[in-house]
């Protein structure tokens, strides 16, 4: 019987613990265009929090801010393009998956390609300077005296 009680406690424990955590659901746009654009935009847009997940799939407050404010650019007629140029010019590149080609994101373009270049190249040093090593011969009277050392 105490097991059965402790086990109920622990469960409506559990139970509350995420009836607390659980958040309302946010408010959809009235015109279900205007919702259609801001998900396809926000999937385009990382979550300045979180930072590996996008603006669409982002729980952070600062992400139900940043759709609130995509969805009213949105609604005051803004483009998808000029929706991401007011975002990148208030918050960076970084704001953006897929930020465009140009000298400052170089690194963030290349620089993976660029590390598995140098890694190949010095896989192939180090292979080439094996293969160069000379195979040292043993003289007869060596190889007879290791032997001599194997058998004991």
């Amino acid at each position: 019987m105490k097991r059965f009680l402790f086990v109920c406690a622990l469960l409506w424990v559990c139970a509350w613990a995420q009836a607390k955590t659980a958040r309302e659901a946010a408010p959809l746009a009235q015109d279900p265009q205007v919702e259609a654009r801001l998900v396809n935009l926000s999937q385009e847009l990382r979550c300045l929090v979180c930072q590996n997940e996008s603006l669409a799939s982002s729980q952070a407050e600062l992400a139900d801010d940043l759709r609130r404010e995509v969805r009213d650019l949105i609604q005051q007629g803004k483009s998808d393009q000029e929706i991401k140029d007011f975002l990148v010019a208030r918050y960076g590149d970084f704001v953006l998956y897929r930020p465009k080609v140009k000298p400052l994101t170089w690194v963030l373009w290349f620089g993976p390609f660029l590390l598995v270049l140098v890694a190949l190249v010095m896989l192939g040093r180090y292979i080439r300077q094996r293969r160069a090593q000379e195979v040292v011969e043993l003289s007869e009277a060596q190889r007879q005296q290791a032997q001599a050392l194997l058998k004991g």
